[in-house]
């Protein structure tokens, strides 16, 4: 019996219980909190639906929760169901029907904990978006990894999802970099405020590889010529560390494409006859006010060049244009402003402003031997992505960028993550993931297979029925990581499921040990490493991260 199972078991019988009081039952929730208590010794699963609407049907709470506790105990399934203080409901599942959940995950599979929450939903998921001015720092390392598990959990929920980059060609920042390019094909100084690491010479190289005349060239050539092939080299290798680093996009869209295709003008010139712009001061003002921003924005500046915030408007048109019923911004920290600037936009454009939703990172920070790590070999200034990699791996990054809430700023324990210890919370998860494994590759060698028909009621060890109760919930984490939009959810799941399997392992023997013969219960058992297996397998996948058969 699932915890879903167990709640829609608990609504039914209050459902009875109280139409054969002649009491509305309408008054109960739909879904029944069903939870795990923190003690176990209180019993599998707690409910407090007594304690909720009790009084408004004109009962204690002591009283429904005994009126439902007779009826769960004359249910299939429940062992015992005893009314704790107030009017707590604890349960007891009997040892088959617990089983029973064994038996579900086997057959789904990599399916299992799949939902439906989301079905149909049409979501445009933006992430990372680096400016193509230098490798990959350790901010958009977090996105990367966050925005990848996340569009993963999405995906679980039944969600249509793009995956979207927007690739920042366009503005001041590639002036800059074409700038530095410039200078380091001349051999100068990198300009003040341009951009310096031995990449930018690299790329400077390869431009003049590819067009040895490139320097002789009028200067507004040149710099065009710097600026295609240059911003063209910068935006494949990011692309290709995004690809080693696990991350691939649907879409990879062109700020740059908005404004040379009249797109940005276009969405000023509807937005003035409609009103939602206004001018002032020889520019031209989005009513951002009106929709809750905390001042209006420029939109067209005094000089007549557009904002930022033109393009803005233009992009988030054109995603609600291709369809998407959510448009989800994964921003930086410094990128505050932009929750009510952009909900702003849709409602100024006639959209429900739910129609964005933005999520803001906190930064990230590298620490060796207790002191923080600044400089990358290659980049100079900021620590990349490749520089992380190399450091711990893929598996490694991954698994501790998206292990924390993207709320609260994360340290990176270089150190941590090189252990292979269950100190280091990656390593603690794929090896228990490794030992399952080879306890079945073990099995197999023993010529044990999976039985056809297991006794799933042997398992009433504690240490069994709490693996059980780890696994049941596992669709429920994925259904709350979805809504939140919180990845690091499932991380913390796989950290308590191996744990529990850790703990099975160390008390329940599972094969046979030298002339003795395989019983009920080693299939029993067999069963439950296997079902606990495919959770983890199917946790890992949603994160990005490996689950290696051996360690």
């Amino acid at each position: 019996m699932t915890p879903s199972a167990l709640a829609d078991l608990v609504r039914s019988s209050a459902v009875e219980v109280l139409s054969a009081r002649g009491l509305d039952h309408s008054v109960l929730p739909d879904p029944v909190t069903v939870e795990r208590p923190r003690n176990p010794e209180h019993g599998d699963y707690a409910t407090n639906v007594a304690m909720q609407v009790a009084k408004k049907v004109g009962l204690t709470p002591r009283e429904f929760a005994e009126a439902l506790a007779e009826a769960l105990a004359a249910t299939d399934g429940v062992e015992a169901a005893e009314v704790a203080g107030p009017g707590f409901l604890n349960l007891r599942l009997a040892a088959d029907a617990q089983g029973e959940l064994v038996t579900r995950v086997l057959a789904a599979g990599d399916a299992y904990g799949r939902g439906d929450a989301l079905a149909g939903v049409k979501i445009n998921l933006e992430f990372v978006s680096a400016n193509p001015t230098g490798p990959i720092h350790l901010g958009g390392t977090r996105w990367a990894a966050v925005g990848d598990a996340l569009g993963r959990v999405l995906d679980a929920q039944g969600a249509a999802v793009t995956r979207e980059y927007y690739f920042n060609d366009a503005g001041a920042q590639i002036d800059r970099f074409v700038g530095s390019l410039v200078a380091a094909a001349q051999g100068a100084a990198t300009p003040e405020d341009g951009y310096a690491g031995s990449y930018i010479n690299d790329i400077a190289a390869e431009v003049m590889r590819k067009e040895p005349s490139a320097l002789t060239l009028p200067e507004d050539e040149r710099d065009e010529l710097f600026r295609r092939i240059g911003v063209g080299l910068m935006f494949e290798e990011i692309k290709s560390s995004l690809h080693e680093f696990g991350t691939d996009f649907d879409v990879y869209f062109h700020e740059d494409s908005l404004h040379s295709s009249g797109e940005v003008g276009k969405v000023v010139e509807d937005l003035k006859e409609s009103g939602s712009l206004y001018p002032a001061d020889n520019a031209w003002w989005l009513r951002s006010t009106e929709h809750g921003d905390d001042k209006d924005r420029v939109v067209i500046k005094s000089d007549g060049n557009p904002a930022y915030i033109a393009g803005d408007l233009a992009y988030l048109r054109d995603k609600i244009g291709r369809g998407f019923e959510l448009c989800i911004y994964m921003l930086g920290a410094d990128h505050h402003g932009y929750v009510a600037r952009l909900k702003a936009a849709a409602a100024a454009m006639g959209h429900d402003p739910d129609v964005v939703e933005v999520l803001i990172g906190q930064m990230v920070n590298l620490v060796s031997d207790g002191k923080p790590v600044r400089m990358s070999k290659r980049a100079g200034t900021v620590v990349t992505m490749e520089d992380l990699v190399e450091a711990v791996g893929v598996d490694a990054a991954r698994y501790e960028l998206a292990r924390y809430s993207v709320d609260s700023s994360l340290d990176i324990d270089l150190d941590l993550l090189r252990k292979h210890s269950n100190e280091n919370p990656v390593y603690y998860v794929q090896y228990a993931h490794a030992r399952l494994a080879s306890l079945l590759r073990n099995a197999a060698e023993l010529g044990i297979e999976r039985a056809a028909d297991v006794d799933l009621g042997l398992l009433t060890h504690a240490r069994e029925g709490d693996l059980i109760r780890t696994i049941g919930e596992f669709p429920s984490v994925l259904t709350k990581a979805a809504e939140l939009r919180e990845p690091h959810r499932v991380a913390r799941y796989l950290e308590s499921l191996a744990s529990a399997y850790h703990k099975f392992y160390d008390v329940a023997r599972v094969l046979p040990q030298g002339d003795e013969e395989a019983t009920p219960l080693t299939h029993a058992r067999l069963a439950l490493c296997e079902a606990a297996r495919q959770v983890l397998a199917n946790g890992l996948s949603l994160l990005g991260v490996s689950a290696p058969e051996r360690m």
